[in-house]
């Protein structure tokens, strides 16, 4: 990547919906070359879709809640029985496999804490293998940024 292909990554990260005429101004190129760049970077799988970005609160889910989860075995199976519960469940919004003392880490997304209980014991602690779960709520969000950006 050149210093061209950097500034069309940052200002498609900083608005998505920037038109091809306007990135082009900002970057210094004609549309054309512009947008044959923006097709090589999603081709190369730099640029990997677009979406809005939402305010979870204001589309009724104020709670968020940092979950760390290990499991009772660490095989393939066991790990793949838990991600394909994870997936079904749309209180999980971000979840990782994680090295270290948990499994997984997860961010899960609820109307209040009582939903947040209702997803815990009638879903989560019913993942079978699930060995312990502890649970973070955050105060605050300091920083969020869409990727990491050179």
């Amino acid at each position: 990547m050149d210093d061209i292909d950097m500034a069309i990554v940052r200002q498609l990260a900083a608005n998505g919906r920037i038109s091809l005429n306007d990135l082009s101004d900002t970057v210094g190129l004609s549309p054309t070359p512009t947008s044959r760049r923006i097709r090589q970077l999603e081709a190369e799988g730099i640029i990997t879709g677009y979406h809005a970005k939402l305010d979870e609160t204001a589309l009724g889910f104020p709670v968020s809640v940092f979950v760390s989860v290990r499991l009772d075995k660490q095989v393939d199976e066991a790990l793949a029985v838990f991600e394909e519960a994870i997936k079904r469940f749309p209180e999980v919004v971000d979840c990782w496999l994680m090295t270290g003392n948990r499994d997984y880490l997860m961010r899960v997304a609820t109307r209040d804490l009582a939903d947040f209980e209702r997803f815990l014991t009638q879903r989560l602690t019913r993942i079978k293998g699930v060995a312990s779960i502890e649970s973070s709520i955050p105060l605050r969000r300091v920083k969020a940024t869409p990727a990491r950006i050179p």
